[in-house]
């Protein structure tokens, strides 16, 4: 499967962004995807995923509340909403499957494929 991210850009704090995450080849029912993020100088993480079924979805603690991670089966794409941006967001985002939820949501290694990352950037 492909992924291709996109939605990005630069926005004040306290605005919102909506990225996509647009895959083919196998329809998203099989894989659970995920949102990490990588800021300069730090360590990828996680921050959102939602199960192969689409009923299950999980955030890191400090998104909780304000992203919202959804799916278009119909269109193949996963989303990530983005409300009250905090200067702290400000990162590299990069979608990622991972087939069958098959391992943990929260581990990028247990992710079997990864798209190109589209940079979020927060002003205070």
């Amino acid at each position: 499967v492909q992924l291709q991210a996109s939605g990005g850009g630069l926005v004040q704090a306290g605005g919102s962004l909506r990225l996509s995450c647009a895959t083919s080849g196998r329809t998203l029912s099989y894989y659970r995807m995920g949102w990490f993020r990588q800021a300069p100088g730090k360590e990828r993480e996680f921050v959102a995923a939602i199960s192969t079924g689409g009923v299950r979805t999980y955030y890191a603690d400090s998104v909780k509340g304000r992203f919202t991670i959804s799916r278009d089966l119909a269109k193949n794409t996963v989303y990530l909403q983005m409300n009250s941006l905090k200067p702290e967001d400000t990162a590299v985002y990069s979608c990622a499957a991972q087939f069958s939820d098959r391992g943990a949501y929260y581990t990028g290694t247990e992710y079997d494929y990864w798209g190109q990352g589209t940079q979020v950037t927060v002003s205070s």
